[in-house]
């Protein structure tokens, strides 16, 4: 045989299936299926087995049964040449003064030859020999003796049916005894034990296997209250360990898909953002030139209040136009001191351009004076996303927006919380655990894109703060920002 077909032990160092120890691994090793071997091992298990333990019970009842009257025969052989050596010697000394009574139960009886039809041989082997014992033949059940001084005999019958009728009575006894017993056992193992321990496990095995293939997840992982601790056991337990590494591969690979897909609208979005920043950037800066030059030539202070406000949205836009570009290069970020409660007055007056938050009450309850660290351009970018997905949410009519902040800490410093809360009708809780996904929203026309919460988790991560979402006991959702606080002047 082969080095590849040899018995091996498991990684684990549990016995091989199969392997017994103490028997040479020569002994156990592999054999192809050939002749006789393949014609049987093409049967079905059931009827495998019924060959098998009908042939191992068929002869162990044989020999049994064998053993059995071997021994009977031989003890009743000893018994019958005690007991017949004691009636010999017994009627030897037969005399009608002396034993009649206890032979008995030998059926002891006293006659003339004509009385028990000796024949002429036997009369005259008596009358020569009186008083010794004659028998017609070995086998002779009946044995005789002239009584000495007349002409009378005695006939004693011998135990010999006694003795064969027991043994055969034995030999019935025995046959019945070890045919119930191998029905019962027959019937033992084909109702209870086979069923239970062999046919069960390979009908869930092969249950299991054909649920696999047609992607049945419910019913390809086979009960552990039903896998036993034996070698069929742990062929189960390796089915469902193999099926439990395909379905997380599947998993995997299908996660790793849709982040592919995902990775890729956000390649195709970044050329597009670079591509529409490229063509705002002249306009504007034709435009900011253009209010530049207005200024200089309007004196009317109204005129030139609007004029400035015009220059704060070029610049602003400007900005924003920079910030697409991000999405396809890396841009160097200055960082600084950002107060919080001007940046949330700025965000909102952007995001009010929306003709809704006329109707929509909105309260901003930073504190004057706190201030973070980062970049106000990136800074402002995540609280118009914030009030932006909050204005969106609230009602048309009764709607509330309220900004607060609160003293934290982010790694042992100091930092400031700051909380968007609204009076919507919250995060679905399917949504929640995704909602800073790429292109995860819950509204699905041209104003929820499903990117700005993860552009502003983004941008937060960047700043060294962290972002989180929850629905308010009271109703409605509440975004939470946390960044580290700027350092005080002096420190």
């Amino acid at each position: 045989m082969s080095g590849s077909n040899s018995m091996r032990s498991d990684p684990d160092g549990t016995q091989p299936i199969g392997g017994v120890p103490g028997i040479p691994a020569k002994v156990m090793e592999l054999r192809p299926l050939t002749g006789i071997s393949r014609r049987f091992g093409d049967l079905r298990v059931r009827p495998k087995l019924m060959v098998l333990h009908n042939s191992f019970f068929l002869i162990l009842t044989c020999a049994v049964y064998f053993t059995v009257i071997h021994f009977v025969e031989v003890r009743m052989e000893q018994a019958k040449a005690r007991e017949l050596t004691l009636i010999y010697n017994s009627f030897s000394y037969l005399s009608p003064d002396n034993g009649e009574q206890e032979l008995r139960p030998y059926d002891l009886k006293t006659g003339t030859a004509d009385d028990f039809g000796l024949s002429d041989d036997a009369r005259a082997w008596t009358i020569r020999y009186p008083g010794r014992i004659w028998q017609h033949q070995p086998t002779s059940e009946h044995i005789y003796k002239l009584i000495p001084g007349s002409n009378r005999y005695y006939r004693l019958t011998l135990p010999l049916s006694f003795y064969s009728g027991m043994v055969a009575s034995v030999a019935v006894g025995a046959f019945a005894v070890l045919g119930i017993i191998y029905i019962l056992a027959v019937l033992v193992l084909e109702l209870v034990i086979m069923p239970r321990y062999v046919y069960q496990p390979l009908r869930l095995l092969l249950e299991a296997d054909r649920a696999t293939r047609e992607g049945d997840r419910e019913a390809e992982i086979i009960d552990e209250s039903f896998i036993p601790g034996d070698e069929i056991g742990q062929i189960l337990q390796s089915h469902n360990v193999t099926v439990r590494e395909l379905r997380k591969h599947e998993d995997d690979l299908e996660h790793a898909k849709r982040t592919l897909e995902a990775q890729d609208r956000l390649v195709s979005l970044g050329m597009l953002s670079a591509s529409v920043a490229h063509e705002m950037n002249t306009p504007l800066a034709v435009l900011h030139g253009s209010v530049e030059k207005l200024i200089e030539t309007v004196d009317d202070p109204a005129a030139q209040a609007r004029l400035a406000r015009m220059v704060r949205v070029t610049q602003r836009l400007r900005r924003i136009s920079e910030s697409l570009l991000d999405f396809a290069r890396q841009r160097r970020q200055e960082m600084g001191p950002v107060e919080l409660r001007p940046a949330i007055e700025e965000a909102w007056h952007l995001v009010a351009i929306d003709e809704k938050a006329g109707a929509v009450q909105f309260v901003n309850d930073i504190q004057p004076g706190l201030s973070v660290t980062g970049n106000a351009d990136r800074l402002n970018q995540v609280f118009v996303n914030l009030l932006r997905n909050a204005l969106n949410a609230v009602p048309d009519c009764g709607g509330a927006i309220r900004v607060s902040s609160r003293s934290s800490h982010l790694d042992g410093g100091p930092a400031y919380s700051i909380t968007v809360d609204d009076n919507g009708p919250g995060i679905p809780a399917e949504v929640l655990p995704e909602i800073f996904e790429a292109f995860v929203s819950t509204r699905l026309d041209s104003c929820g894109t499903g990117l700005g919460l993860t552009v502003a988790e983004g941008i937060v991560h960047q700043h060294g703060g962290t972002i989180a979402a929850s629905n308010c006991k009271s109703g409605g959702a509440r975004l939470e920002v946390c960044l580290p606080a700027a350092p005080v002047s002096g420190e």
